[in-house]
């Protein structure tokens, strides 16, 4: 639950600024004292429905109103008032920014206990807290914010309006602008790599490279490559605990969950979901819009739209036949 005195107003003005389309009789004068689940929510609060295995809580909710989509509006008692919406959980998103208190906009304060190299260069509106480190060959662009105890550098760029939560340490790579990189996270140091007989290391030479408004999870770790760069495309979300290896590409739109593991110079495509705790071995190519279940192993290529469970990973549909085999 989130406690903030929120008008209907501001609610359908933040919706309308992201142009999603809304229906409603609630006046804009009315106010909302938080924001709440389908099944907590009391008379003063907002909630919102998207998943029809949560039909049952819709039929008992309690709250002031809820965001839901059109078809779903009979199933909720008559005192309920509805903000109607083709998707529902992407209001929510917008919606819950304004009961959030978490400050996102930088004070534009560098503090005195801030260690920085001369060799930094730092833009305008810059925020960076007590015990930071910023190293040789660091920039950092407008409107951002470094919280404390970060190390960031040497040879770092920082694009505008990115987010670097406390404790992160970045080296040798490139962020664009409107990241948001957690808590614990470690991007840019040497990969995994050695001469097999001899155990001799191998320099790491290359970055990191992480497009635009992408996210990076707490103590997600990403190596930089032996040359060129281990790259990360835009609007990827990456979870926690999550390992990506030296010389890694994995395109726009990624969504990593937590635990993932992915071996060096793999290639990954776009649109490309991959479930908890499922394993990537190196050099393999993965193509557009495929699906990766949770805990599966990969193994081989995969082509493009497919979805794959299981180890070692294969189509849906013949895993799902094996598991109903062997149950036998």
């Amino acid at each position: 639950m989130i406690l903030k005195q929120i008008s209907f107003l501001e609610i359908r003005k933040k919706l309308e600024t992201h142009s999603v389309e809304i229906t409603s009789s609630i006046n804009d004068q009315t106010i909302f004292n938080g924001i709440n689940s389908i099944s907590n929510a009391n008379e003063n609060e907002i909630s919102f429905f998207s998943n029809i295995k949560y039909l049952d809580l819709l039929k008992n909710f309690k709250g002031k109103a809820c965001i839901i989509k059109k078809n779903y509006i009979k199933y909720l008692p008559k005192s309920c008032q509805t903000i109607v919406v083709n998707e529902p959980y992407l209001a929510f998103a917008y919606i819950i920014e304004l009961f959030n208190n978490r400050e996102k906009s930088s004070n534009g304060i560098i503090s005195q206990d801030a260690i920085i190299s001369k060799e930094t260069k730092i833009g305008f509106n810059v925020q960076i807290d007590p015990y930071v480190n910023l190293l040789d060959k660091t920039e950092i662009s407008d409107n951002v914010i470094i919280k404390s105890n970060s190390v960031i550098g040497p040879n770092v760029s920082i694009g505008s309006n990115t987010f670097i939560d406390s404790n992160v340490s970045i080296k040798n790579a490139i962020i664009r602008d409107n990241c948001l990189v957690k808590s614990g996270a470690r991007i840019g140091s040497a990969g995994f790599g050695f001469d097999e007989k001899s155990k001799k290391k191998i320099q790491h030479i290359g970055n990191v490279l992480i497009e635009k408004n992408c996210t990076i999870g707490s103590n997600t770790t990403i190596d930089r490559a032996v040359f060129e760069s281990t790259s990360i495309g835009e609007y990827s979300q990456i979870d926690n605990l999550v390992q990506i290896a030296h010389n890694v590409n994995i395109g726009k739109h990624a969504i990593i969950a937590a635990q993932v593991g992915i071996a060096g110079s793999a290639n990954i495509g776009d649109y490309v979901k991959i479930g908890g705790q499922a394993g990537i071995s190196g050099h393999l190519f993965i193509g557009n819009n495929v699906t990766i279940a949770g805990k599966s192993g990969v193994t081989k290529n995969i082509s493009d739209n497919k979805v794959v469970a299981g180890f070692p990973a294969k189509d849906i549909n013949n895993w799902k036949r094996e598991i109903i085999k062997n149950k036998k």
